[in-house]
């Protein structure tokens, strides 16, 4: 959950605020580990802008031509320090790509989900199935996600955030999605649990993700898909097993 330093007693969702630049609180550790991961090459890149600048601003002071009129032919041409220019760069991206490769192997590992889920883009709304249950008359649990219109919301929830279903899941348990579309292309996202995955017309693919505390997190389509695109929000609930049986027992 969010706090704010103007306002102490005030909880944000997970959700994006105004003017936000930075990450979402994390709650899957998938995208701890991205936030990890930016966070250290960010400060590497700091020191490498900060010595670049300062090895070029001090060329244009010391090695202008009012302050160095001589001119050599060892000024104009330097084997080792083109050397050094080249090796250094790819010996950076090296150390980089190793950590970087890593979380991408890890992210894209599915393991043994307790639970699946098929998620289907449309213009404009989602359908989920959940794979494993079936309902009195044989068949899974499914239904369509839309968002609330602006006039039907209620104390609390959020503009072009909320939907009428949401997505419920327990804490603690990996979760598979089986992502698709039906009509055009769209991309399921939700920053919070660390999901972003291209829902292609079909084609199935395949993320999962753990939610490591109870809590709603919001998303949107990320892939320009129509007039209304900005209008499929995604939102997923994080509950405790026993709240979870119970929305089971509910939809069944």
């Amino acid at each position: 959950m969010k706090y704010t330093w103007i306002f102490p007693n005030i909880i944000f969702n997970d959700a994006p605020q105004p003017w936000q630049i930075g990450f979402q609180d994390s709650a899957a550790p998938g995208f701890s580990g991205v936030i990890e991961l930016h966070n250290t090459l960010f400060f590497y890149l700091i020191v490498i802008v900060v010595g670049v600048f300062w090895v070029l601003g001090s060329i244009i002071i010391n090695f202008n031509s009012n302050n160095s009129s001589i001119m050599h032919k060892y000024l104009n041409h330097g084997t080792l320090i083109e050397l050094v220019w080249t090796i250094t760069p790819a010996l950076v991206l090296i150390a980089i790509a190793f950590p970087s490769f890593r979380l991408l192997y890890l992210l894209d590992e599915v393991i043994s989900p307790t639970i699946t889920i098929k998620v289907v883009g449309h213009q404009w709304y989602w359908s989920y199935e959940y794979c494993d249950y079936i309902t009195e008359a044989g068949e899974a649990i499914e239904f369509d996600s839309y968002m609330v219109p602006e006039s039907d919301l209620e104390l609390g929830q959020f503009r072009l955030l909320d939907v009428d279903n949401k997505v419920v899941v327990p804490v603690d348990c990996h979760v598979r999605a089986i992502v698709t579309a039906g009509d055009v292309l769209h991309s399921f996202a939700v920053p919070s649990l660390g999901l972003k995955i291209d829902a292609v017309p079909g084609r199935l693919n395949q993320t999962s993700f753990l939610a490591e505390r109870t809590g709603t997190f919001y998303g949107q389509c990320s892939e320009i898909c129509g007039v209304w695109h900005g209008f499929m929000p995604i939102v997923i609930e994080a509950v405790p097993v026993l709240s979870f049986i119970t929305w089971l027992d509910s939809m069944i």
